[in-house]
């Protein structure tokens, strides 16, 4: 009963969110002179329209998706992985490298680049595990900055070592992958490609191992309660160190499905410009960590993202609007953890004065 409590709370919140945005967006719209019902329309167009929006709107989340499961998979076990962005593009470079040199049927390519992009995702954030575990280092810290070394990094590779020769002097990028490489496409003719079946897969994959597994009860009794949790015998060290890696890993197939779904090559840029980790990290939070949610609050953001383009196209009303309802989507977070941190703190006080 309280696992289907869980499983409602963790879809309808993100459903809520969205609405308490759109009523603050509406009353950015009403100042700026613009008209409500009709420039709302025009947002649902952009995002569901037709069959082509609602496929971009569909790709454009499938990154933030699996960015999202891998923070929410890190926070479910008590650990904050703010890295996602920096882990997003070190696996997007290492599988669009290996794509590129690597020798081989297109097919197996794929795979190995797909790999590839995860193995680099999951060293990078479990590397910001290590940090923690042996000179005691902040992980939330740590993965912040962790991130600029990762941008910094890919901006260095792209524009010296492996960067197009063949193309614009000016563009920082890899030469384009073979066609062979890429992800399949869903639809012809649509920019929806396998990578959204993969995210489907992940999040019923995580729900399936945080709610099914032992391993997985053990990241969820660590998460919500540490030391009841290090005193039934779970080693914080092993449980920190393996959420990490599944964690980066994940982040780290996001970026790999952006190169080889979408861009069919690394350009420096491109995976931090779209905010997808960012994105990634506030579908976590609004969905309060549970994978399920996640995925549903991740198409949210997306077609929030993709209904606000739109938007600009076909009225007056600037895409400015699209980031003042994301603004009151992080109030809401804000104000959530807010209040669950003040509850705990009160609790925690009540049981003290009890004892």
């Amino acid at each position: 009963m309280n696992r289907v409590k869980e499983t409602l709370r963790g879809l309808v919140q993100p459903l809520l969110a969205i609405v308490i945005g759109l009523l603050a967006g509406a009353v950015a719209i009403l100042v700026v002179g613009g008209n409500v019902f009709e420039t709302y329309a025009e947002m649902w167009k952009g995002a569901f329209g037709n069959f082509y929006f609602f496929t971009n709107t569909l790709a454009r989340s499938t990154p933030i998706i699996l960015a999202g499961l891998g923070v929410a998979l890190a926070f479910r076990a008590g650990f904050f992985n703010m890295g996602a962005e920096g882990q997003m593009i070190l696996g997007g470079l290492s599988a669009a490298l290996t794509a590129l040199y690597l020798p081989g049927p297109g097919w197996l390519v794929c795979i190995a680049a797909i790999m590839a992009g995860i193995l680099a995702g999951g060293i990078w954030s479990v590397f910001a595990g290590w940090l923690d575990a042996r000179f005691g280092m902040n992980l939330l810290i740590t993965t912040l900055l962790l991130n600029y070394i990762a941008i910094y990094f890919g901006g260095y590779m792209v524009s010296y070592p492996f960067k197009d020769r063949t193309g614009s002097a000016a563009m920082a990028q890899t030469p384009m992958i073979d066609q062979g490489v890429w992800l399949p496409k869903l639809f012809q003719g649509m920019g929806l490609h396998a990578g959204f079946i993969i995210a489907i897969v992940a999040a019923i994959l995580i729900y399936w191992f945080t709610h099914k597994t032992v391993t997985g009860y053990e990241i969820r009794m660590l998460g919500s309660n540490p030391s009841f949790a290090t005193y039934g015998g779970v080693r914080r060290i092993r449980m920190m160190m393996l959420s990490m890696v599944i964690s980066g890993g994940l982040a780290g197939l996001a970026g790999a499905g952006e190169v080889l779904g979408t861009q069919y090559r690394f350009l420096d840029g491109s995976l931090s410009s779209a905010s997808y980790a960012w994105s990634g990290i506030m579908a976590t939070l609004l969905a309060r960590s549970h994978p399920l949610g996640t995925a549903v609050a991740a198409i949210l953001l997306a077609a929030l993202q993709t209904g606000a383009m739109g938007m600009e196209r076909n009225t007056d009303v600037p895409l400015e609007v699209g980031s003042v309802i994301q603004a009151v989507l992080t109030l809401f977070v804000s104000a959530q953890i807010g209040y669950s941190f003040l509850k705990r703190r009160k609790e925690k006080k009540s049981n003290a004065a009890t004892v």
